[in-house]
């Protein structure tokens, strides 16, 4: 059974990591991946069932730098480095061009971008149309989001255009503490936050086997500066200022603005250790979100039960939270937990935590047959194996996803206490 699953999860997944990437070397920005949107032909339901609940939960859109102090410390470095005329050609006319947008970036700050509001928008409208029979009566949505504004404006967006699909539709948004528990956790401001520990993967083990690329940083800060003496900031610290700049620059409108001081394919070059560190980072964290998947369950039993009415509901919060909430749910085997380094790209890629982000699963049943209930997850609009044992890919008996995350998560909790003690 567990050679079925990952060979499902395997073929899901279709092309490998390193393929993709070379078919479209953006997806190296990982987290900063601006969501896009394909056609993706979705397996037909066993004959009788038809979809009728859809449990959601998104990562806000596209958005400026999450904190200030990167603008800041381009700008003060940049500066110094044009009065000191330390800056090539190529450094110059990008100097003038972020000296040109420094007051937009440094007001923009975390907010969320045009583009952002587009892809849920978006994104709502796809779901409308994929699954028409849950929507097309009308009824009752629960959306909550995060205490953060860019999360509130992306369920905004999304929202509305779900009403514009249909009028019928009434949806309740709420971002209050009332709802942290099923969407951030551990947020501080959560009235019920809980302590969970923090189990590291595998692979850290053997880290020091993977022999990655690491020249971008050195070649960036060669094609900006002539000398860095007397600037202020370490090396490693600058170059990882560049890039974080230059991969976030498709989420607010200004590519270009670096000239060719980078191209796609040198981030590629090195995506393969920053995805080892993007695992590193969302990993620990997949106990934080047990909270997040119990209350998936709780909403679609309630939805069963006949005690909520609700049509869907809708969670809006971050990259830290849907990150681990896909290694837990080991969606596509990224719980899997290899010791090799080399392995971890094939069971998580950090593209697929990128802007927009979401994981939808959406229920189906024979007619109004409560005991005979089908889920179906899509990570990012496509089909995605679950762990769980099935013999109708991707199409998963409610019954046994329920027992199966229900004991993950017990089993998580224990297992994760012990190994703290």
């Amino acid at each position: 059974m567990a050679f079925v699953v990952f060979a499902i999860g395997a073929w899901a997944q279709g092309v490998s990591a390193l393929e993709q990437l070379k078919a479209d070397p953006r997806k190296a920005y990982g987290t900063d991946y601006p969501y896009t949107f394909t056609t993706e032909k979705l397996t037909k339901a066993p004959k009788g069932y038809k979809p009728f609940y859809i449990s959601h939960y998104g990562r806000h859109g596209s958005r400026y730098y999450w904190n200030a102090f990167l603008y800041r410390e381009l700008d003060s470095l940049l500066t110094m480095a044009h009065r000191k005329q330390l800056l090539t050609a190529d450094g110059e006319a990008f100097y003038e061009k972020f000296e040109a947008a420094k007051d937009e970036l440094s007001t923009g700050v975390s907010e969320l971008t045009d583009l952002g509001w587009e892809q849920h928008q978006r994104i709502a409208r796809t779901m409308y149309n994929n699954f028409p029979e849950v929507f097309k009566k009308g009824g009752n949505v629960l959306a909550i989001a995060s205490l953060s504004g860019r999360c509130v404006i992306s369920m905004s967006g999304f929202c509305q255009e779900l009403v514009q699909c249909n009028p019928k539709i009434e949806i309740r948004e709420q971002s209050s503490r009332f709802t942290l528990d099923g969407v951030v956790p551990d947020d501080r401001q959560n009235p019920v936050r809980r302590d969970f520990p923090s189990p590291k993967p595998r692979f850290e083990q053997h880290r020091d086997q993977f022999k990655g690329v690491e020249k971008l940083r050195e070649t960036v800060i060669s094609r900006t500066f002539k000398s860095t003496d007397g600037l202020p900031g370490n090396l490693h610290h600058i170059g990882s200022n560049l890039i974080n700049l230059y991969t976030s620059l498709p989420n607010i409108g200004h590519e270009g603005m670096m000239g060719n001081l980078i191209t796609d394919e040198e981030v590629a070059s090195e995506w393969e250790g920053a995805n080892l560190g993007s695992y590193s980072w969302l990993f620990p964290r997949q106990y934080v979100v047990i909270p997040i998947l119990q209350d998936i369950i709780k909403k679609a039993d309630a939805v069963l039960d006949g005690s909520s009415n609700r049509i869907a509901d809708l969670r809006f919060g971050h990259d830290d939270r849907l990150g681990p909430l896909h290694i837990l749910m080991g969606i596509n085997g990224a719980d899997r937990d290899p010791e090799d380094p080399y392995e971890v790209k094939n069971c998580y890629q950090n593209w697929e935590t990128c802007k927009a982000c979401n994981i939808q699963l959406i229920f189906y049943r024979k007619g109004r047959n409560n005991d005979d209930v089908l889920v179906k997850c899509l990570l990012n609009g496509r089909e995605a194996s679950l762990p769980v044992p099935t013999d109708s890919y991707p199409y998963y008996k409610w019954s046994d996803f329920r027992q199966f995350y229900n004991d993950r998560c017990k089993l998580s909790s224990s297992s994760s206490h012990q190994t703290d003690k």
